[in-house]
C-alpha cells in the first residue's frame, strides 16, 4: 500500500491542478482522449515496468534496467531522460504551487503575496519564493528518513484524492453539454499535441521503481504497486478532465489561474469550493514534490555505486539511513529552478524526458528476455512482445507532436551527460574498476 500511495502521490497533482490550462487551449474538450491516449501508452509501459522491477528489484528504476539491459553508454542516455522527468518536474510543480496559495489565500485572508515574490522573472516577478520554500520542506522531511515520508505521503495522497471526487461532485452541477459541442476544434494532431503536455501528469508512476532497494518483497510488490496506481490515476484524471471541460468552455482554459478553484466558483457562484480545492491542491503538490525528489535522489544514489557520478551522492547518514549529501545538493539545483523559470518550458521538458524513459525500458524488456530467459521473474507482461511494441510505437507516436524547441534542447542536454560520462563516469566506474564495486558496497 505505501510502494502504492508513492506512485499515485507522485502522480496526482502533477498535471491534473493546473497542467489542464496548457493542454485544453492546444486540443479542447476532446483533451478527454489526449488523457485516454496519455493512459494507454502509460499503461502498456508501466506493464512493462512492472516486469523489469520484478525482474531487476533494485533503485534507480529506468536507470537500473538500462544499466542491466544494455551498458554504461543507453544508461547514462537513459539517466539524462530521468534528470528531466525527475529534477525538472519537481520544479515545474513547485512552481505550481504558488498559484494555489495565492488563491487560498486570497479567499480566506484578502490577501495574496506580490508578484514580485510568486513570479520567475519572464512573468515580471523576481522569484517563485513559495515554490523554493515548498522544495527545502520537502528536503527536511525527506532527511528524517523514507519510511517516515512514506506514512506523510499516504495521509496526503487519501486528502487530494478526497479533494478531487468533492470537485467533480460540485462540478457536476455546471455541466452543460454545449460546452462539448465543439469536441475536437483542432482535429487529431491537436489531440496527439495535448497528449504530449498531458503525459507530464503521468511521471509519477515510475517513481515506484526508484523505491526497489528499500521496498519489503520487490518481486511482488512493485508489479502490484504499479499496476493499481496506474488503475487510480487515469480513473481520477479522467472523471476530473470530462467534469472540467463541460463545466467551463474551453477557450476560458487558457492562462487561468489556480484552474480547477476557479472553475468551481464560476460553477456556484462562491469562493468556499475552490477554496476547498485550492486547499487540497496544496497539499496535494507538496505530496508529489516530496515523492519525485525523494525519486531523483535515489536515482543519483544508483548511479554514484555505479561509479557514474561522484561518490557524494552515496553517502548515507548513519542514523536516518538517508542520503543527506545527495538530498542537500538536488533540493537547491531544483530549489533555484523552481524559484527562477517559468512553468510551461518546465512541463514539456518534463514530458520528452519521461516519454524517451519510457521508451527505453520496453526496449530492456525485450533484450532482458532475450538475453536472460530464465531469469526469475514475478510478473511478466501479457501478449509479449505487443506490448512492449505498442509502448514504444505510443512513445514516439507522442513524442513527434511535441514543439521543435523542445526535441532540440532535449538531445542538447543529453549530449551534455553523454559528455559528462566519457570524460568522468567511464573512467570511474565500477565495470571498468571492479574494486570499486566492493568499496561501494562497503
Amino acid at each position: 500500500m505505501q510502494l502504492m500511495m508513492l506512485g499515485i502521490g507522485g502522480t496526482v497533482g502533477t498535471g491534473i491542478f493546473f497542467v489542464l490550462n496548457q493542454a485544453v487551449p492546444v486540443a479542447g474538450p476532446a483533451v478527454i482522449i489526449s488523457f485516454i491516449v496519455a493512459g494507454i501508452v502509460a499503461g502498456l509501459t508501466a506493464l512493462c515496468y512492472a516486469e523489469m522491477a520484478s525482474s531487476v528489484p533494485v533503485s534507480g528504476s529506468s536507470y537500473s534496467y538500462a544499466y542491466a539491459t544494455m551498458g554504461e553508454l543507453p544508461a547514462m542516455g537513459v539517466a539524462a531522460c530521468l534528470m528531466l522527468e525527475y529534477g525538472v518536474s519537481t520544479a515545474a510543480v513547485a512552481v505550481g504551487w504558488s498559484e494555489y496559495l495565492n488563491r487560498l489565500l486570497g479567499n480566506l485572508f484578502g490577501i495574496r503575496l506580490p508578484d514580485a515574490l510568486s513570479l520567475s522573472p519572464e512573468q515580471g516577478g523576481i522569484i517563485n519564493l513559495p515554490a523554493v520554500i515548498l522544495v527545502l520542506l520537502c528536503m527536511l522531511l525527506l532527511i528524517r528518513g523514507a519510511s517516515e515520508s512514506a506514512t506523510v505521503n499516504a495521509v496526503m495522497v487519501f486528502i487530494k484524492l478526497t479533494v478531487l471526487v468533492v470537485f467533480a461532485a460540485v462540478g457536476f452541477q455546471g455541466w452543460n453539454t454545449n460546452n462539448l459541442a465543439d469536441f475536437a476544434p483542432f482535429g487529431a494532431a491537436g489531440v496527439t499535441a495535448a497528449a504530449g503536455i498531458i503525459f507530464f501528469s503521468f511521471i509519477g508512476l515510475d517513481v515506484i521503481a526508484t523505491a526497489g532497494g528499500e521496498a519489503k518483497n520487490p518481486q511482488r510488490n512493485l508489479p502490484l504497486a504499479l499496476i493499481g496506481a496506474l488503475f487510480v490515476v487515469t480513473g481520477i484524471y479522467f472523471l476530473t478532465a470530462i467534469v472540467a471541460v463541460a463545466a467551463q468552455p474551453w477557450q476560458q482554459f487558457e492562462g487561468q489561474q489556480s484552474g480547477l478553484a476557479a472553475i468551481l466558483e464560476h460553477v456556484t457562484g462562491s469562493t468556499w469550493p475552490g477554496t476547498v480545492v485550492a486547499a487540497g491542491a496544496i497539499i496535494s503538490i507538496f505530496s508529489v514534490t516530496l515523492v519525485v525528489l525523494y525519486g531523483q535522489t535515489r536515482i543519483l544514489f544508483t548511479m554514484s555505486r555505479d561509479g557514474m557520478v561522484p561518490k557524494i551522492f552515496q553517502k548515507v547518514n548513519r542514523r536516518t539511513l538517508t542520503p543527506v549529501p545527495n538530498t542537500l545538493i538536488v533540493s537547491a539545483i531544483i530549489a533555484v529552478m523552481a524559484g527562477l523559470i517559468p512553468l510551461n518550458f518546465l512541463a514539456e521538458m518534463t514530458s520528452i524526458g519521461t516519454l524517451v524513459a519510457f521508451l527505453v525500458v520496453s526496449i530492456g524488456l525485450m533484450v532482458l528476455r532475450r538475453r536472460e530467459p530464465d531469469l526469475p521473474r514475478g510478473f511478466k507482461v501479457p501478449l509479449y512482445p505487443v506490448t512492449p511494441i505498442l509502448s514504444i510505437l505510443g512513445c514516439l507516436w507522442i513524442i513527434k507532436d511535441l514543439r521543435p524547441v523542445t526535441i532540440y534542447v532535449f538531445l542538447g542536454w543529453t549530449a551534455i551527460v553523454l559528455v559528462f560520462y566519457f570524460f568522468y563516469g567511464r573512467k570511474h566506474s565500477t565495470l571498468a574498476h571492479p574494486g570499486a564495486a566492493e568499496e561501494a558496497g562497503s
